[in-house]
């Protein structure tokens, strides 16, 4: 592609060399990937700098590079300065892939929690419509039957305008995906052109990121933002706002868009009533501007009846039918990690979830304590290197709910594990003796187990579908549902 092409949506730049004949191969931001004839991008990143490997770029070959800030190098290749190498590497890479995302309707679902389970919900309803559909997310990346591993919740504007040019190259129908608030506010998803943007619900975290919890919904509210003011004919663009969240009036202030609301607690456009609860499940009357059907399904809990609000009004929004919908909610198997049970035979219930903030965590655990016939222990600790102000409340929720907690380890990262323990517990009491603090992750959920006695539930949270754990800067093989049916099978033996 020709480098003058390619520049053109960029408004104001400045060259150190003439660039009329210069043909670019790819778009690149790791100076590791740069080939003969690369555009190299340099990105000032929160631990690196892609400056400082600018001269790496210049000696395998890279036909040009884009700056923001002065540089010394050697070599004769085009230098172009622009203010923010952030900015334009979303426009850049957007048009060296031909723009992908006009090419198919695609839907962006933000939230602190429930982003993960809606993402799939959608893939599941447009599957049952006949559609091939693409996922984007936190545990991978999905197009059709195809699976591919995923770095961040929200990649990258370069990797992820290759990931949708694949999309399209493999012909998918449609393209949902979870947009994080980092995504937003780092401007990962600048150019994306969303015809549906999904809210889930806001509840604390990412405090290590954002100032605090305004900055947090502002982030959020950028998604919705981003769906824009035109009202093109054969266009339409909803705004998915879960009514019940106190976020929920900011966020249809955000819009121009048309604005479809769900709720379980009051009027909105589409509704659950008469919900019924159960350990095998969920029913409710799905109340919809296009009709009302009964939903039985194996998803439990009350966050699940959410996350099948917001699939079922993304749906209606792209005018799938309430008899696919019914069929897609009634027969989905749930998403890995997210209130997966582990059953190797015995008669205690285990369960594995993602939920890392206190709001997830209360969810699941009150989901737990409903249908609790016995005991109630939750194994969780909190990441290290993120949120701090979150953990002495993550403690509180687990003491609140279970009848014994045992504080240990999540992905400490280049935190002491025993100071991320001391921060979550430092305030309880002696008296409070309903708790112990076990570093060793292992440890700590055999230790569950070996406690758990019939009609007891063992909640294990945080880590959910994840295989690692992250100590210093090293991932290393680690799988609460694998090292929890190990501890099972000992238990029995």
């Amino acid at each position: 592609m020709r480098l003058k092409e390619l520049l053109d949506g960029i408004g104001f730049y400045q060259t150190t060399d003439s660039i009329e004949d210069i043909n670019v191969v790819n778009v690149e931001m790791d100076s590791r990937k740069v080939e003969a004839g690369s555009l190299f991008v340099c990105i000032e990143g929160y631990t690196v700098d892609g400056h400082d490997f600018l001269q790496q770029a210049i000696d395998k070959g890279a036909a040009a590079a884009v700056i923001s800030k002065e540089v010394n190098v050697k070599g004769d290749l085009p230098l172009i300065r622009v203010k923010d190498t952030g900015r334009a590497l979303a426009m850049l890479s957007a048009a060296y892939y031909d723009y992908p995302t006009t090419q198919f309707p695609l839907i962006g679902v933000t939230g602190t929690n429930g982003k993960t389970t809606t993402t799939y919900l959608l893939d599941t309803i447009f599957e049952k419509q006949g559609k091939k559909s693409g996922v984007i997310g936190s545990i991978q990346v999905k197009i059709g039957n195809e699976t591919f591993p995923v770095v961040n919740t929200t990649p990258d504007a370069l990797e992820l305008n290759r990931i949708f040019h694949q999309m399209q190259e493999k012909e998918a129908d449609q393209v949902i995906m979870e947009v994080s608030s980092h995504a937003l506010d780092m401007g990962r998803v600048f150019g994306c052109d969303y015809d549906i943007g999904i809210f889930t619900n806001l509840s604390q975290d990412h405090l290590d990121y954002h100032k605090d919890m305004d900055d947090y919904l502002r982030a959020k509210s950028m998604l919705f933002a981003g769906l824009g003011n035109d009202y093109r004919p054969g266009k339409k663009k909803y705004a998915i706002i879960n009514e019940d969240d106190a976020s929920s009036d900011l966020l249809k202030r955000s819009t121009a868009q048309q604005v479809l609301t769900y709720s379980c607690k009051q009027e909105a456009d589409i509704m659950a009533k008469n919900i019924m609860l159960s350990p095998a499940g969920v029913a409710f009357n799905l109340v919809t501007p296009i009709g009302t059907t009964h939903i039985k399904t194996n998803l439990i809990g009350m966050f699940n009846v959410y996350n099948m609000l917001a699939a079922s009004s993304a749906a209606i929004a792209s005018n799938v039918g309430l008899d696919v919908i019914k069929e897609a909610l009634e027969n989905t198997k749930g998403v890995d990690g997210r209130f997966e049970p582990i059953n190797e035979g015995q008669d205690y219930s285990v369960i594995v979830d993602f939920a890392h903030t206190p709001d997830s965590l209360e969810n699941v655990l009150q989901t737990s304590r409903e249908f609790a016939k016995r005991k109630v222990y939750v194994v969780v600790g909190c990441g290290g290197d993120r949120d701090r102000t979150k953990r002495p409340l993550m403690a509180d929720v687990a003491m609140k709910y279970a009848d014994h907690a045992l504080f240990t380890s999540d992905n400490p990262r280049t935190e002491d594990p025993v100071q991320i323990l001391e921060d979550m517990t430092g305030h309880l009491t002696e008296e409070e003796a309903t708790f112990e603090v076990i570093a060793d992750r292992t440890e700590a959920i055999k230790h569950a187990v070996k406690l758990a006695q019939t009609d007891d539930i063992i909640l294990i949270a945080g880590k959910g579908h994840e295989t690692y754990q992250i100590i210093g800067q090293t991932k290393y093989d680690f799988d609460d549902r694998q090292i929890a049916r190990e501890a099972i099978k000992e238990k029995g033996e």
